[in-house]
């Protein structure tokens, strides 16, 4: 089986290890020429992936139309407010139409609020099409640490032969049919996790951050319900499980924001010092809008808005979180 991957971050490249180990063979292709033939030469993802090595049978590649070509799976590992774009290039080129393609990137776009789901089907037509979400931190899945992933499709035949190709000893694989949960899940939490690393960088502790977590499951929940996703999937692993981690990882990009800005950096100046994308800073502005469209109460999602995009003071933001009107659980 040929697959290719379209995306050579942390979670591109991881996915490409575990599926060479596996015996497939995988193309890995990167939207800047320079980097994709630094990655192909040292073979080790200096930017987003350090330390681990890229097996030499993965050719990496900067040619779309080499990547697309006789492929029988395609990923899209691209960051989601890029991927639009991504998929035009891909569209004008002779793409395998009958591949099946699976999206692994967690965001929603802002412009039209939609799934990242719904973007691909715009751009590249009822193609066979499923998502793997959950709380899979590249650089343990990487390293073989055992993990927990979920692979949503409302084709059935598809989720289980996506499953079989992606579940090893250390990386289990459940499916699901609930694709808006899934996708809701894996791009709201970033959200959440970004007000937990503004609660570490204030020096709040642990009953704060599990208020959080909680709560924040709370909105999510309240929001997916409202777009037509089942409850139950955020208490599963693209929900509960992948909020839990992005929100105490030290490798987690969207708490490492939150924290800075908990003490005192601008979102300008942190941006500009990173090299992997925080999906949670765009995600904010996409969740607080899609919160007025479904007339949804999302206050801590709310406070998150205005501290990243009306420089609302963060201990001005908890301070409105905590003095609300009572009400109950």
């Amino acid at each position: 089986m040929r697959i290719s991957i379209l995306g050579d971050g942390g979670w591109g490249t991881t996915l490409a290890i575990l599926l060479s180990r596996k015996g497939f063979g995988v193309t890995l292709w990167g939207a800047f020429g320079d980097y994709a033939a630094q990655l192909d030469k040292k073979r080790i993802n200096s930017k987003f992936l350090a330390g681990v090595r890229i097996p030499r049978k993965i050719e990496i590649t900067h040619d779309l139309k080499c990547a697309l070509k006789h492929k029988q799976l395609i990923i899209l590992a691209i960051p989601s407010q890029h991927m639009r774009e991504v998929l035009k290039k891909v569209k004008r080129l002779d793409y395998p139409y009958r591949a099946a393609y699976l999206n692994v990137s967690k965001g929603i776009e802002v412009g039209s609020l939609k799934r990242m789901s719904q973007v691909i089907r715009e751009e590249l037509g009822n193609v066979k099409l499923a998502t793997l979400s959950g709380p899979t931190i590249a650089h343990e899945v990487a390293q073989e640490i055992p993990t927990a992933a979920v692979i949503a499709s409302g084709n059935k035949r598809l989720r289980e032969y996506l499953q079989n190709i992606f579940i090893t000893e250390r990386f289990r694989v459940y499916a699901n049919s609930d694709v808006i949960g899934v996708e809701l899940g894996g791009s709201l939490k970033n959200i959440i996790a970004i007000a937990c690393g503004i609660s570490d960088g204030l020096g709040f502790g642990a009953n704060t951050k599990a208020a959080l977590l909680s709560r924040g499951l709370v909105e999510i929940s309240r929001l997916g319900v409202a777009m037509g996703a089942k409850v139950n999937t955020f208490s599963g692993i693209s929900g509960l499980g992948d909020l839990v981690t992005t929100c105490i990882s030290s490798y987690s990009r969207n708490r490492f924001v939150g924290e800075q800005i908990g003490r005192g950096r601008s979102l300008k100046s942190i941006k500009s010092r990173m090299k992997m994308v925080a999906e949670g800073i765009p995600t904010a502005k996409a969740a607080y809008a899609l919160g007025l469209r479904y007339k949804v109460d999302l206050p801590i999602i709310r406070e998150v808005y205005g501290v990243l995009y009306k420089n609302k003071p963060p201990l001005k933001a908890v301070k409105d979180l905590m003095t609300r009107e009572k009400k109950e659980e």
